[in-house]
């Protein structure tokens, strides 16, 4: 008869103990992971929406900006935004903005006023026709309606003759709570007196939803700029200024003043020399006749090589517009010479091409071929001159503020003028400044974590060590240090910053899991050590 004899059962070896052990520990970490994430959401689903919220919109519709921080958060006295809307046509956008202005600030109060319970109350405000999803912010006895057409912008696409929507509901409400809260606004003189074209229809309306106040201002009919000019604009002038007037310009400018110039050739004079004479004592030249390109990278292919496409240089003024990828269209343009022994003080904005030059024969030109006489490139078609506290900032083509051209550049023409009056008179366009006290804050979470880490006990589970480490770090950093820049800097209520409490406490327990399973990778504490 066969025998047959059972196999004893094999002990597991220490390799398989170690793997199941792993296996084991795997679950439960993932367990405590999971753990962390439901009560993650759960928190936050009892959160206001205006914490929840967040923008994944490739337009940013509900995004606050720094500089709307800013404005709100500094604000020392109560503001109303009234929605005007009937029951159930509510706008979703509007709605979230508004929920984040009302969550910055204990000084903003959101009221919806609904027209057919309440007929007549826009009356006091406007004598327009108000449209639903229409704002009305007021602040004592000062007040500004915004119409829905200002939130929901509709432009025109000059070659296409299509529309497109554009919304700003965040800068006009953001500029009608600087208009409601602050009576005295910049001021902005427009010189006359030499054939100065008025501001076109877009940039001016830019200009006064930027609450910059404007009045008109003959140089001859004054020995003295007004105290209260914070800046002066020559637009589009037709004739030259007088040598009183230019001496009375170089005094302002020298003696702190703020200019905006932006004139380009004259069919009759071509330049006007005692004008530009105020960029030559600066060490800039104007170059006769009218700058065009021969590279077609370089100017508009619907407007011809005269409406050039200048590359934008690096400024306060320029940056926004180089990070967007935007261009600046300027047509029938002087070209401005810029001597080496100007820098320091002359900043080239806009600059042409190496291909480019300068048609002496000016608006008798008969072809854009380079001829004889013709004046060779690069040159700059606009400069920043700042000679201790003053400044000029300066543009060579009296058309490329135009509607059409300011459409055809996506508004980037515009933008770039309204840039430059930030520049000089200040106002809610400045943003955040890189804050000493928040970035100590963020350094101080490493710095915490790993001095703790090194001098508390050993004795002491890796666990209880580690989140000893990072829960001080977070406390010190970002619940004290970063709170209280918040609050100092730029005026956040305690009550809003107390929501960064339980932010911090989830970002604490997240840390620390992820901490502990890349210390226990063996791999990883490897690749650390060599």
């Amino acid at each position: 008869m066969k025998k047959f004899s059972l196999k004893r059962a094999s002990v597991p070896s220490d390799q398989n103990r170690n793997a199941l052990r792993g296996g084991s520990y795997s679950l439960v970490v993932t367990a405590i992971v999971l753990a962390i994430l439901i009560a993650v959401n759960v928190f936050a689903s009892a959160l206001p929406k205006s914490m929840t919220n967040y923008d994944i919109s490739s337009s940013k519709l509900y995004s606050i900006t720094s500089n709307t921080k800013v404005v709100v958060n500094n604000l020392q006295q109560d503001v109303t935004i009234y929605w005007v809307v009937q029951s159930g046509e509510e706008n979703d956008v509007i709605e979230n903005l508004l929920s984040k202005y009302e969550s910055l600030s204990d000084h903003i109060e959101v009221a919806k006023k609904n027209p057919d319970v309440y007929p007549t109350f826009t009356q006091q405000y406007t004598s327009e026709s108000v449209p639903n999803n229409s704002l009305i912010v007021e602040s004592g006895e000062r007040s500004r309606y915004i119409s829905y057409n200002d939130i929901y912008v509709q432009t025109t696409d000059m070659y296409s003759y299509s529309y497109s929507t554009s919304f700003d509901g965040e800068g006009a409400i953001t500029s009608a709570i600087d208009y409601v809260v602050n009576e005295e606004q910049p001021k902005l003189y427009l010189v006359e007196g030499h054939g100065e074209a008025d501001l076109p229809s877009t940039f001016a309306e830019q200009v006064e939803k930027d609450n910059i106040e404007t009045e008109s201002l003959s140089l001859l009919h004054t020995e003295t700029i007004p105290e209260d000019a914070d800046c002066l604009m020559i637009y589009a002038p037709e004739s030259d200024i007088s040598e009183d007037e230019r001496d009375l310009l170089a005094e302002y400018v020298s003696g702190g003043g703020k200019l905006l110039v932006i004139a380009g050739p004259t069919r009759e004079d071509g330049i006007l020399e005692n004008l530009y004479s105020l960029l030559s004592d600066y060490g800039v030249e104007p170059a006769e006749g009218i700058v065009v390109e021969s590279d077609s990278n370089y100017y508009s292919a619907f407007s011809g090589p005269a409406a050039l496409l200048p590359q934008l240089q690096s400024d306060d003024i320029t940056d926004s517009l180089i990070g967007s990828n935007y261009s600046v269209i300027m047509p029938i343009a002087l070209g401005l010479i810029v001597d080496d022994s100007a820098s320091g003080t002359v900043t080239e904005l806009l600059t042409t091409s190496g291909t480019s030059f300068s048609k002496v024969t000016g608006y008798a030109m008969t072809t854009y071929d380079y001829e004889d006489g013709d004046i060779d490139g690069p040159f700059a078609t606009g400069v920043s001159v700042r000679p201790g506290d003053g400044e000029m900032v300066w543009f060579t083509s009296s058309y490329f503020l135009e509607d059409a051209y300011n459409a055809s550049s996506s508004g980037a023409n515009g933008d770039l003028v309204m840039n430059a009056l930030a520049d000089m008179i200040g106002g809610i366009l400045a943003g955040y400044a890189i804050n000493p006290l928040i970035t100590l804050g963020a350094a101080s979470i490493g710095l915490v974590s790993g001095w703790l880490w090194q001098t508390l006990p050993h004795t002491l589970r890796l666990g209880q060590r580690l989140l000893l480490s990072v829960v001080a770090a977070h406390v010190v950093g970002s619940i004290v240090i970063n709170s209280l820049a918040l609050h100092i800097f730029y005026g956040y209520a305690w009550s809003v910053l107390a929501a960064r409490v339980p932010n911090a406490l989830i970002l604490t327990a997240v840390n620390t899991v992820l901490l502990r399973l890349l210390m226990e990778n063996k791999a990883v504490m490897a690749a650390v050590k060599k």
